[in-house]
């Protein structure tokens, strides 16, 4: 009787170890295959151009997932990013090609459009008390959509080139020699944000807001101000990503960001992080980041029809969920 239940114990230990290496580098493995896979089935998938495209496209995402990751560390969502990009770019192309504002300044604007309504996010949740993230960003998702839509005329603003504004175009489309400058501003904004997450007081107290509120509280961290700071973060990165997509397209477009969430969220839960708080890191999210990148160029390159990607997407969502309620049942 004793030796059967050794066996069982032992049978478990091995169960969880498996999961615990699922969760762990799932999404590593994952983007691994598909980089063989890809590499296997497209000439030019390994193309230094290819490469570089990839580059570009996942940098949008990349600075989303990072404001995404906070929120979701502290047990929270920011669904708005995507309009609050939409927005911000807007409020870029208005100022500079329609009003011929300064770049510099009209790209500080852009910057303080996606922080004042990451502030707001923050400002319900902490001082009306909205009962979840949810709720409030889900509100501020359209307000900010609108707004988009309102002072644009529901009509894209392009022309940065002929405003004479080349420096919104380097952001989003320039080179040091092969490497793209967003990706280098991606690169630097994650160094940035690891050590602000790993080293810093204000890392440690987000991550204790998402393991446990009252807990954390009752330690004296100031709960309020984390949460206002981290959506302000949030609407931020939502502001330097509409930087990057006004540069890489030349315009300002009110539809911009449209389910650009759902990549951000989806790259969060892929690189580890948990809805129920108090985990992520920066490096899982950058393989999430890029799983998401690779896996939409594959299908381009594959031929894939525009609907079955929306699929294919989709899957990788419940994936990423799955492999979330997998990495606790390991704990």
């Amino acid at each position: 009787m004793a030796t059967e239940s050794v066996e069982i114990a032992n049978e478990s230990k091995k169960k969880i170890t498996v999961s615990s290496l699922i969760g762990r580098f799932g999404a590593l493995f994952g983007l691994l295959f598909l980089v063989i896979f890809l590499s296997i089935t497209s000439d030019v998938f390994l193309g230094g151009s290819n490469l570089s495209n990839i580059a570009r496209q996942a940098t949008v995402n990349a600075f989303l997932s990072v404001g995404m990751l906070l929120a979701i560390i502290t047990a929270g969502i920011d669904l708005s990013v995507g309009s609050v990009l939409a927005l911000s770019m807007c409020t870029l192309g208005i100022l500079v090609i329609k009003m011929g504002v300064n770049p510099y300044l009209a790209m500080l604007a852009c910057l303080a459009m996606g922080t004042f309504f990451g502030w707001i996010n923050g400002l319900l949740l902490t001082k009306l008390h909205l009962p979840h993230p949810f709720i409030a960003t889900l509100g501020t998702m359209n307000i900010a959509r609108g707004l988009a839509l309102i002072i644009t005329d529901s009509s894209p603003v392009s022309g940065f080139d002929r405003a004479g504004a080349p420096e919104v175009l380097t952001l989003g489309a320039g080179s040091v020699g092969p490497i793209p400058v967003a990706f280098i501003a991606v690169f630097a904004v994650y160094i940035m944000f690891h050590i602000l997450l790993t080293r810093t007081p204000f890392g440690r107290h987000i991550y204790a807001v998402g393991g446990n509120v009252s807990a954390a509280r009752l330690s004296g961290i100031n709960v309020s101000r984390t949460l206002m700071t981290v959506y302000s973060l949030s609407g931020f990165m939502a502001g330097l990503a509409a930087l990057m997509l006004a540069g890489r397209t030349n315009s300002g477009f009110p539809n911009a960001g449209a389910g650009y969430e759902t990549d951000a969220i989806a790259a969060v839960i892929i690189g580890g992080a948990s809805f129920s708080g108090g985990s992520g890191t920066i490096g899982g999210t950058a393989i999430g980041v890029l799983l998401i990148a690779v896996l939409r160029n594959g299908l381009v390159l594959l031929n894939v029809p525009t609907e079955w990607q929306t699929v294919a997407i989709g899957l990788v969502i419940i994936g990423a969920v799955s492999i979330d309620m997998l990495r606790h049942r390991a704990q």
